[in-house]
């Protein structure tokens, strides 16, 4: 189904996907029954010589079920997504010991992903901060802690189902867990400022084994297995 949409890479974004699909073909049957509906009101009530036009009083039982069922679909539909919002976006929800953790910080027009060091601690001397290059190993729970050091910046990773706003002088926690090694980018999905279209970063998903030799290269005193 909905073929067109990016390739799914993330544990929760078949859960994303399918609420994506129920708001897409709700949409679709109610704009199939309004276009019919109007096709037959503009032939039934067209123009004909000698009719002359009569008026139609609204129906108050009518109304009264379209929105009542309007109200149990939208009502119906939230509490599908409750869940799955505070699956992604609260942090009380999140998997317990991250296998990785990074700062993500927004700049006009870079991403700074920044990893502790052996301390597991930032804004040390053992940290390390790469430009518009996120490192991670597949099928690990990756926590990241977003902000922004100018304006509003917008983190979004549409194979993860994953997009967060970037705001200054505040952390916004959020996690994934990839299931496919590759490359992928990061565009900012906010206006920004001029070079806003320019402003692209890349996930990089490593099988385990290459995720450990891309640390221990970095950190050879630091054991094998990442951080």
């Amino acid at each position: 189904m909905l073929r067109w949409l990016p390739e799914n890479i993330s544990t929760y974004g078949q859960g994303v996907d399918n609420l994506f699909h129920a708001i897409y073909y709700i949409t679709l049957i109610v704009l199939i029954l309004v276009m019919a509906t109007l096709i037959v009101f503009l032939i039934k009530y067209r123009h004909q010589e000698g009719k002359r036009a009569t008026y139609i009083e609204g129906s108050t039982t009518l109304e009264i079920v379209w929105t009542a069922a309007t109200t149990v679909i939208v009502f119906v539909l939230a509490m599908f997504s409750y869940p799955q919002w505070n699956k992604i976006k609260s942090p009380n929800s999140f998997p317990e010991k991250p296998d990785v953790v990074v700062q993500v910080s927004g700049k006009q027009f870079n991403w700074d992903m920044t990893y502790p060091g052996p301390d597991n601690e930032f804004e040390t001397d053992d940290d390390l901060t790469l430009e518009n290059e996120l490192h991670v190993p597949i099928n690990a729970v990756v926590h990241i802690r977003l902000t922004s050091i100018d304006v509003i910046h917008s983190f979004f990773v549409p194979q993860l189902r994953l997009k967060q706003d970037a705001l200054p002088n505040r952390f916004i926690n959020v996690w994934f867990e990839a299931t496919k090694a590759g490359r992928y980018e990061i565009p900012c999905a906010e206006l920004c400022g001029f070079g806003h279209s320019g402003m692209l970063g890349y996930l990089n998903v490593h099988a385990q084994a290459d995720y450990d030799a891309w640390v221990q290269e970095r950190w050879p005193q630091q054991a094998e297995g990442g951080q």
